[in-house]
């Protein structure tokens, strides 16, 4: 199968991160600089060893957003073609991970044991790929409807009435 077939259906899935990269630098810049006033604040009381955790906390905040737009990384590329259900992961490195499944013999499995949680599964001979594990439960169920429905279209195509 060659990647360059027609695409019945794509999807991109990647991890929602609510403040973008400029709204990130004006919350850093706006910690740094409270930081600072409270510092110098802190200096003309006598208490000038406060300062330090001033600063510290700022470097934290900042390693935590580091590490959550590091995780926002990841990816995963599912594609539909005539042959081919194509699953591509992207790891925050850059790893790539590739499964192929027939979609002839590829079920969705969707599980739900309460309203805010769900998983979502491709299931073929016995094997199973979770998808979306990264996803918000209303965000999953919507792929599993997309995927659903664009299964069916592949199937229809296979055995038009």
């Amino acid at each position: 199968m060659s990647d360059a077939a027609p695409e019945l259906y794509r999807s991109e899935l990647s991890p929602y991160r609510s403040l973008p990269p400029r709204g990130f630098a004006a919350v850093m810049a706006v910690l740094a600089s409270a930081s600072l006033i409270l510092s110098i604040g802190c200096i003309c009381l006598g208490a000038w060893p406060v300062t330090g955790f001033f600063g510290l906390d700022v470097g934290l905040v900042y390693l935590a957003f580091r590490i959550s737009y590091r995780g926002a990384r990841l990816r995963e590329i599912l594609r539909l073609t005539q042959s081919d259900m194509i699953v591509e992961r992207i790891g925050i490195k850059g790893e790539t991970r590739r499964w192929r499944f027939e979609p002839a013999w590829l079920r969705l499995v969707f599980e739900e044991p309460d309203p805010d949680t769900n998983r979502l599964w491709l299931v073929s001979h016995g094997k199973s790929l979770a998808l979306g594990a990264f996803l918000a439960p209303a965000q999953r169920k919507t792929l599993y409807r997309e995927l659903a429905d664009a299964l069916i279209r592949w199937r229809a195509t296979l055995m038009p009435h």
